[in-house]
């Protein structure tokens, strides 16, 4: 399911365990931040709290043991793209986490891991070499990823690793990987602590289930297996910073790596739907005789529906949501699952594009039945990160154009209360609709045709030459086909900026040479047409 966030820069909590760096160990590093919560209803439980370590005697692995025979050390090339000069190919990283071999010969690892990479190798126990691989499947909603590697003798005495089930809570788990501080696997143990809906920080919107546990796990352990009785109980892949909490760590179960391998089963990862809804809690004893309900603590008030999403014409603000598949939703929107609670989008959590999900509902005090067909919404890949795609823009007379999206905002830091209201209420105030692109001036190369705009950037484009523009590429039509003189109106009461046309096209060259700009636009990955929406709720 997905967050609706709010993004604050102040304290750095809870990231991916991101691979340990080929360099002087560093303390972990700790990003993405978890964005704060998204005003209105809450979707999910709170985050958290900070759980105090229990000391376990650790056991040494046998020298022969199955998870020695299935972890690979995993090293990552990686180009992270450069949002501020998207021209430019971006920074280039190295780092190390881990992975496990599984069936058919494939090795499971964290999205995180590989993501950006443009060369990978692994390296298997007692083998000196280092084996080119490849990404077969990522999936960066729920941060797991699955590598091949070509040589055909690589898996020669290696043994594919098993799945258990959900641990239970104070069960012990051991997690493998290879942490900073040594080149060798390490393997620590610890309890579980807590099963639970936690956002996962490598996207920075989705929430999917996770186990806590009080192993110390380290940046290195990224995509290592977590054991229990010999079977994979999970894979280690983020944790708080220590200084908000101590031997606070958490692995993807297997409920969550079963359906990403179900999912790629015909070849294609097609992502986690959502129901696309904001609901609240009907606790209140007054809110509930209101609406009509019974004294049987059942039901959830929806309190908005995406008009992008698959809800949309089908639920209603105001509904109350009573029964999912049968499941009856209790008041504090929890279903019984397999005799455990959780709440009731993990019946949704469950299912794939193109599947269905039954409500039972009351509408005005009326009871009746809806049928949802569920696919993932365009608008949330908004505010989420994105991954293995070139930023894109628009550069014009030295006025950088981009779409506004969480990688854009953290990467310029944009202060502007507008922006922040855009980009935070994209979705809830359905800004999406009038402006699938949000397209803020980010920056401006100095020269003797843009002097004296420094006050326009930041600013949201409305209009140019009096035509609205919505996305990046009618923006850059818009450009393309402008006559003389350039009248470009930004959202909000000031006056347009203005450019001439002609000392635009002579300052081209000038501009592109003095900044090393080899392409002056990239449009690429637009967002969703209307007719790819439809196409998606038939």
């Amino acid at each position: 399911m997905k967050r609706l966030v709010v993004i604050v820069y102040v304290g750095f909590l809870l990231a991916p365990f991101l691979h340990a760096q080929d360099s002087t160990p560093a303390p972990p590093p700790v990003e993405p931040q978890v964005p704060g919560q998204q005003p209105g209803p809450s979707r999910s439980s709170p985050p958290g709290q900070a759980v105090v370590p229990v000391p376990v005697p650790v056991a040494p692995p046998k020298p022969n043991g199955p998870v020695q025979k299935s972890l690979v050390r995993i090293t990552a090339t990686a180009v992270e793209p450069d949002y501020r000069a998207p021209w430019n190919a971006g920074g280039l990283q190295r780092g190390v986490g881990a992975g496990f071999v599984i069936s058919g010969n494939r090795i499971l690892t964290n999205a995180h891991v590989v993501a950006n990479s443009r060369y990978l190798t692994v390296e298997r126990d007692g083998d000196p070499n280092k084996y080119p691989a490849t990404v077969q499947f990522i999936a960066n909603d729920c941060d797991l990823a699955l590598i091949t590697v070509p040589a055909p003798d690589f898996v020669k005495n290696m043994i594919p690793l098993k799945f258990g089930g959900i641990p239970a809570l104070e069960s012990t788990v051991s997690a493998y990987g290879y942490p900073i501080g040594g080149e060798r696997m390490s393997v620590t143990t610890g309890i579980v602590s807590r099963v639970d809906f936690q956002l996962y920080s490598h996207s920075s919107i989705d929430q999917h289930l996770t186990i806590q546990i009080s192993a110390q796990i380290n940046p290195g352990n990224s995509g290592g297996p977590v054991m229990q009785d010999a079977k994979v109980v999970g894979v280690a892949f983020q944790g708080y910073s220590g200084d908000v909490a101590q031997g606070v760590a958490y692995m993807i179960p297997t409920p969550v790596i079963k359906r990403f391998l179900q999912d790629i089963s015909n070849g294609h990862y097609d992502e986690y739907p959502d129901l696309a809804i904001t609901y609240a809690k009907l606790q209140n004893p007054a809110q509930r005789r209101f609406l009509g309900l019974k004294d049987d603590d059942r039901g959830v008030l929806v309190s908005s529906v995406v008009a992008a999403g698959p809800s949309d014409g089908i639920l209603r603000q105001g509904d109350v949501l009573l029964a999912i598949d049968g499941h009856p939703i209790a008041s504090d929107a929890n279903v019984e699952l397999e005799g455990e609670r959780a709440q009731f989008e993990e019946v949704v959590e469950r299912k794939f594009k193109g599947d269905s999900v039954k409500f039972d509902i009351l509408r005005d005090k009326q009871p009746m039945t809806v049928t949802i067909k569920l696919y993932k919404p365009w608008p949330y890949s908004v505010q989420g990160h994105s991954y293995d795609v070139r930023p894109r823009y628009v550069l014009y007379g030295g006025l950088l154009f981009q779409p506004l999206n969480l990688d854009t905002l953290e990467a310029y830091r944009l202060s502007d209360l507008r922006l922040r209201h855009f980009f935070e209420y994209f979705i809830l105030d359905q800004i999406y609709l009038q402006h699938p692109d949000v397209i803020v001036l980010s920056n401006i190369l100095p020269d003797p045709i843009n002097t004296y705009l420094a006050p326009y950037r930041g600013g949201i484009v409305d209009e140019v030459n009096g035509k609205k523009i919505r996305t990046l590429g009618e923006l850059a039509d818009a450009f393309a086909q402008a006559p003389e003189r350039l009248v470009i109106r930004m959202i909000g009461d000031g006056p347009p900026l203005v450019l001439d046309r002609n000392k635009v096209e002579a300052a081209r060259e000038r501009i592109k040479t003095r900044y090393n700009v080899a392409k002056e636009q990239n449009l690429q990955e637009r967002p969703e047409s209307g007719a790819e929406r439809q196409a998606n709720k038939t």
